[in-house]
């Protein structure tokens, strides 16, 4: 039997592995018109791709992001 401490937290950045899934998702944030909801998914987004790639992209630094 599997206990619920067992079970792995899920992380949607693990999912955002290509720009349509990516594209999809701010999407659908945008759409929700929450300002909370749309940070997390940035942020979430910023992880899958990986901090300092987003940085290096955006030009700022990857401490401003």
């Amino acid at each position: 039997m599997t206990k619920l401490t067992d079970l792995k937290t899920f992380d949607v950045a693990e999912h955002l592995d290509n720009p349509q899934a990516i594209a999809e998702y701010l999407s659908l944030a945008l759409e929700d018109d929450d300002p909370a909801f749309i940070n997390v998914a940035l942020s979430d987004v910023a992880r899958a791709k990986g901090m300092t790639e987003v940085a290096k992209q955006s030009g700022i630094t990857r401490e401003g992001l």
